[in-house]
């Protein structure tokens, strides 16, 4: 359950840390990093991983229990947060071609 609270958080953190976007067209323009009209899996984690990266006080690649949003929970390495983004990236790409659209950005994942 906790994993799930801090991806949640972590989702919605960039947005608000980075900048305000409005829609799903500037939310892709952000993230693509290469212009290419479309969000890899690296740009979509680099992106996501922008409160991770903040959230580790102590920069050893592992948020732990006081780290967390509340100051509570199952510590969560980075490997294991970019899987987990991998993981939605995935079930995102519903055309499965490896890239995320503007579509696909603003469907929530399956």
């Amino acid at each position: 359950m906790y994993a799930r609270l801090l991806v949640l958080a972590l989702a919605c953190l960039p947005c608000a840390v980075r900048a305000q976007v409005t829609a799903t067209g500037d939310y892709l323009a952000r993230m693509d990093n290469d212009r290419d009209g479309r969000v890899s899996l690296a740009e979509y984690q680099a992106w996501m991983s922008y409160a991770f990266e903040g959230m580790d006080r102590n920069r050893d690649g592992t948020l732990s229990a006081d780290e967390l949003p509340g100051g509570r929970g199952k510590p969560i390495t980075r490997e294991a947060h970019l899987a987990q983004l991998a993981e939605r990236f995935r079930r995102q790409d519903v055309d499965r071609d490896g890239f995320l659209g503007e579509k696909e950005l603003a469907a929530p994942p399956r």
